[in-house]
């Protein structure tokens, strides 16, 4: 199958080298065109993969166009303040009725929508997917064993994608609850944002596992409102990714909270990371979204307010665990 992946970071340039060892004819696109040069003549990533060898096969390519006209398979990886601008880009180009897989983790912050939603406006009649789970780019580049899940409505679509996507020791599962699924990889950014801020502050091990654990209630609680299912955020795409994105070192949603906690500002960390970290967008379509469905959400707008710097990481954490008084633990909040 030919495949194009749009974005050429960390996680679009892994899922296009696994596509590649899949023998699929993979094309990424990369925007800048010296990423693309380094990628068809070196064979690498190191701006985002630094010490991986990428597919001999894999090609990139700086033209958009080029990319779209490519792809009977097309994958989305930008990050989610582009995502829109890039399929308006590509949909000239593109054949109908392709898929259409988003691997990007949030919510658009003027339209609080999530990925899937962007696609069926910008590309109707494409079905749409979302790719999403405890996928840490490097491990996956290292061969080490992961899970993941596909979601779309249509299971039909999914158990095609789902063959595409499945190699060695990358197990991908299915799921035909896109809301729950793309709620849990938006939000556990936030979440990670809190534990990271958890392990600059040095506040202890008991303290970060219960943001953990209040924070995929937080998940679900969102998720449910919003038209998904409880049991989907205790599985891959909500309690799995949550776990992996708040405790890996690779996290950069958790790196940012952990410089956070060590006193630096929101600015620095960013500039210095030269990375998107989603959960600082998302945090702002969170809490608007918790407003508009009367949802407590204790830790999701204590991060909201430290990102917009309305109080400092070290305050956050003198009440994020008892903004009021504790209920019964299956209750929000």
């Amino acid at each position: 199958m030919r495949i194009t992946v749009l974005g050429a970071g960390s996680w679009g340039t892994t899922v296009a080298s696994v596509l590649t060892r899949r023998d699929h004819d993979s094309l990424i696109w990369a925007r800048n065109p010296a990423t693309a040069d380094e990628i068809n003549a070196k064979h690498t990533n190191e701006r985002y993969l630094d010490g991986f060898t990428l597919p001999a096969r894999l090609r990139a390519t700086p033209d958009l166009a080029e990319a779209a006209a490519h792809a009977e398979l097309l994958v989305v990886g930008v990050p989610t303040g582009a995502f829109r601008a890039t399929l308006e880009s590509v949909r000239p180009d593109l054949h109908p009725w392709i898929p259409v897989v988003s691997l990007s983790k949030g919510l658009e912050r003027d339209s609080l929508a999530r990925m899937t939603e962007v696609i069926k406006e910008v590309l109707p009649g494409h079905p749409a997917a979302a790719l999403t789970g405890p996928n840490l780019a490097k491990e996956i580049m290292a061969g080490m064993a992961a899970a993941t899940v596909i979601a779309t409505e249509d299971l039909t679509v999914a158990t095609e994608i789902q063959r595409v996507f499945r190699r060695g020791l990358l197990r991908v599962y299915t799921n035909h609850d896109v809301i729950g699924c793309e709620v849990g990889g938006a939000l556990k950014n936030v979440v990670a944002i809190a534990t990271g801020i958890a392990q600059g502050l040095g506040v202890g091990d008991n303290t970060r596992a219960g943001v953990i654990s209040r924070g995929l209630a937080e998940l679900t609680t969102l998720a449910v409102a919003l038209g998904g299912e409880p049991g989907t955020l205790a599985g891959l795409a909500g309690m799995g990714d949550l776990v992996a994105t708040c405790i890996s070192p690779h996290s950069r949603n958790r790196h940012v909270g952990e410089q956070l906690g060590r006193g630096r500002s929101l600015d620095d960390i960013l500039a210095e990371m030269g990375q998107v970290a989603e959960g600082v967008k998302t945090v702002h379509a969170a809490v608007r979204l918790a407003d508009r469905h009367g949802l407590a959400m204790p830790i999701t707008r204590t991060i909201h307010r430290v990102v917009t710097g309305e109080i400092t990481a070290v305050r956050a954490y003198d009440g994020l665990l008892r903004t009021h008084p504790a209920g019964h633990e299956s209750d929000p909040g």
